[in-house]
C-alpha cells in the first residue's frame, strides 16, 4: 500500500468516527432508538460501509505496527519491505473476515 493510502484510511477512520458516534449516541438515547438504529445497521448499504471500516481500521492497525519495526530499521531491505506490505495486507483482510463474520 502506499503512503497516500494508508493517509486517505486514516482521514476515513477519523471522518467516520463522526458517524459512528452519531450512532451510538442515538442507540442510547432510549428504546425505541436503539431498535431503529439496529433496523439501521442491518441495511445492506449500511453493513457494507461497516465491514469496509473494519478493514480499515485493521489496516491501519496492522501498518502501524509494520511501521514501528521500520522505525527500528528492522524490514528496511526491499525484498522484506514488500514481504510485510504483503502480509499487512493479508492478515488486516483474514482479521477483517474473521470481524466481519461476526457483523454480518
Amino acid at each position: 500500500m502506499t503512503h497516500a493510502l494508508l493517509v486517505a484510511l486514516t482521514a476515513l477512520l477519523f471522518v467516520a468516527l463522526v458517524w459512528l458516534l452519531w450512532m451510538l449516541d442515538r442507540s442510547l438515547s432510549s428504546e425505541a432508538a436503539f431498535e431503529a438504529i439496529r433496523r439501521y445497521a442491518g441495511l445492506l448499504p449500511v453493513k457494507l460501509a461497516l465491514l469496509a471500516l473494519v478493514w480499515a481500521y485493521c489496516h491501519h492497525f496492522c501498518a502501524g505496527i509494520r511501521y514501528l519495526f521500520l522505525d527500528l530499521d528492522r524490514g528496511v531491505d526491499r525484498e522484506t519491505a514488500r514481504l510485510t506490505s504483503w502480509l499487512v495486507l493479508a492478515a488486516s483482510l483474514g482479521i477483517t473476515a474473521a470481524l466481519g463474520w461476526k457483523l454480518w
